[in-house]
């Protein structure tokens, strides 16, 4: 019989998904300021995501550039959850909606200029987005003409305000140093089982 998880004290595999649990209300658990209801909100949009965690090295990572970030589905999530303890995820969205453009066929460009323009630069748009009136006036014209670039501009700016000022409180935040904290606490633990398991099947195929 192999002697590896057996060989583990059952306070052990305890622990291990107390720590994933802990991962868990950590991606849903919104910063102190929000009201009642956006953090019931916030919970709700976060439990697909919480499921299953980031890694360490991804929390590494972010911690490192704010393009790790945005260029990974697991940090546009927990990274959108701390904007909206913000009242600020418009932003993250805006970027999002301009990816997801460049990429329409050109068929849709037209319509889908128009959708992202309506929701997110024109003034008092429901998810209006922080332009300089130069660019908003601009991002106006490129619509009437759209073509894959016709965000870039508008686009380019507000990640340029999500890295020089969200971004930075994000990683001042307690919900990224209890990540990094519990993300660590995992890979320890999951390590200290592997490391059992191999041993067990050591000692069994010893025997």
């Amino acid at each position: 019989m192999c002697r590896g998880l057996a060989t583990l004290p059952a306070t052990c595999l305890k622990s291990a998904k107390d720590i994933k649990h802990k991962i868990s209300f950590l991606l849903q658990k919104p910063e102190h300021h929000t009201s009642h209801q956006s953090q019931i909100k916030e919970k709700n949009d976060a439990a697909a995501a919480a499921k299953s965690g980031p890694t360490a090295a991804e929390v590494k990572k972010w911690k490192e550039s704010f393009n790790h970030v945005i260029t990974s589905e697991m940090g546009r999530t927990v990274f959108g959850n701390f904007l909206k303890s913000e009242f600020s995820k418009e932003n993250l969205d805006f970027w999002v909606a301009c990816e997801v453009y460049k990429k329409s066929a050109p068929s849709k460009m037209a319509n889908r200029s128009k959708q992202i323009y309506q929701q997110h630069v024109e003034a008092n748009a429901t998810n209006e987005v922080n332009l300089d009136a130069a660019t908003r006036e601009e991002t106006k014209k490129n619509v009437e003409n759209p073509c894959p670039c016709c965000f870039d501009e508008a686009q380019q700016m507000i990640y340029t305000l999500m890295e020089k000022d969200s971004y930075r409180r994000f990683l001042n935040s307690k919900l990224i140093q209890d990540l990094t904290r519990t993300t660590a606490a995992q890979e320890k633990m999951e390590r200290k089982i592997s490391d059992s398991a191999k041993n067990g099947q050591a000692l069994t195929g010893g025997a």
